[in-house]
């Protein structure tokens, strides 16, 4: 029934920027598309140290980024010259396709005050055949986003499908991916429309089978599996999932269905090739040092 528990760990994505991994972990890559998720916050920084927390401009090939946020706010730029400012409920979809750069910055000190932000950062990988898509950005309002509510359930479909639930959010293949919360005693099924099905505690703890599962935990299960999910307390899940894509290289900020296409997007961004934000294109993230290391060694730390 359960395939594996996931147990985030710590992560800098920015000098004053620690988050919790979730994907990829070694034992399980991926859920579904998914690849790669991170859990940032809660957050609270002094007003003068909000600068050190920045992602500057980075690149991505052969997948999509996904930020979605609890609270706070952050800044955008990227390669297409988009400027988005993202707020909590909003869904901003990043397709990397060939090759784009962009940053992530806490311009606002107020989104910061009191431990407000708070968000989750995944990563979609691309089918094959659109590894090599051109590069895309769009933000999704909340009212765009469909909400189902039912006796101590509020839950709002990111992306895909579940629970009868569909909305506009463009993907590259079969997926789900939903934000829920529970009440204490609240209880949920998963959606049963999809091969690979994953559970992400964000916040308090549920009970599955018998045995509690708290902050930081994923539950991965099988396609057959029907578990009761109760709420032990006022808890927050991301739920996500969907039809496997096959064996995916990852490395830094780079996935792709082939080594030698990673290798080419180190070298075009090494060279200049992978376009900066014309927006915020005064600093940039280097290549890291690729020294070469015996197989299963670590990337370097990936990038939001």
């Amino acid at each position: 029934m359960l395939d594996i528990v996931i147990e985030a760990r710590k992560a800098a994505i920015a000098p004053g920027m620690d988050v919790r991994r979730i994907l990829p972990f070694r034992l399980r890559r991926m859920v579904g598309p998914f690849i790669f998720m991170d859990h940032a916050g809660p957050v609270d920084v002094a007003p003068e140290l909000t600068h050190s927390m920045d992602v500057l401009p980075h690149p991505h090939i052969g997948l999509s980024t996904v930020s979605y946020l609890f609270g706070g706010q952050v800044t955008h730029r990227d390669s297409l010259g988009v400027e988005q400012i993202i707020r909590p409920g909003e869904v901003n979809w990043m397709t990397a396709g060939s090759g784009i750069a962009h940053s992530e910055r806490f311009e606002d000190p107020s989104a910061l005050a009191g431990g407000n932000l708070e968000m989750i950062q995944t990563w979609v990988a691309l089918p094959e055949k659109d590894e090599e898509d051109a590069p895309a950005f769009t933000n999704y309002k909340p009212e765009q986003l469909p909400i189902y509510t039912d006796t101590g359930v509020w839950m709002r479909l990111i992306a895909g499908d579940a629970y009868g639930l569909r909305n506009d959010v463009k993907t590259h293949s079969p997926l789900f991916y939903l934000h829920v919360v529970l009440q204490k005693d609240a209880r949920i099924s998963l959606p049963k429309e999809h091969t690979e099905r994953g559970i992400y505690v964000a916040k308090g703890s549920i009970e599955v089978a018998g045995r509690t599962y708290t902050v930081g935990q994923m539950l991965v299960f099988n396609k057959t599996a029907e578990p009761a999910i109760v709420a032990k307390e006022p808890t927050t899940l991301m739920l996500l999932g969907g039809e496997p894509l096959g064996e995916r290289y990852i490395w830094w900020n780079f996935v792709s269905s082939r080594k030698e296409r990673i290798e080419q997007a180190k070298a075009d961004w090494k060279a200049g090739r992978i376009i900066l934000p014309p927006n915020d294109n005064a600093e940039f993230v280097p290549l890291p040092e690729d020294k070469s290391r015996p197989a299963g060694n670590p990337a370097p730390q990936a990038l939001s």
